[in-house]
């Protein structure tokens, strides 16, 4: 359950954000994590599509929440 004063998580930005972490990703990774990425779109119920959308219309947006993910609680 959220905590006061913050809204439920954007599932779709979630998932876009583990998309771009995983294309910068090469290799044999890219095997592994797609299972792992396909797992949570399974979870989220999204379709790739969906996620593909989102992150060219929010690219800004997903970029942001890469670089400020290691700065929370501080």
């Amino acid at each position: 359950m959220a905590g006061p004063g913050k809204g439920r998580k954007n599932p779709l930005l979630g998932a876009a954000v583990l998309k771009a972490l995983l294309q910068r990703r090469s290799g044999q990774d890219q095997v592994k994590t797609q299972s792992l990425y396909d797992g949570v779109l399974r979870d989220l119920d999204l379709k790739d599509e969906q996620v593909e959308k989102y992150l060219s219309e929010h690219a800004a947006e997903v970029e942001e929440a890469i670089r400020s993910h290691g700065r929370r609680g501080s």
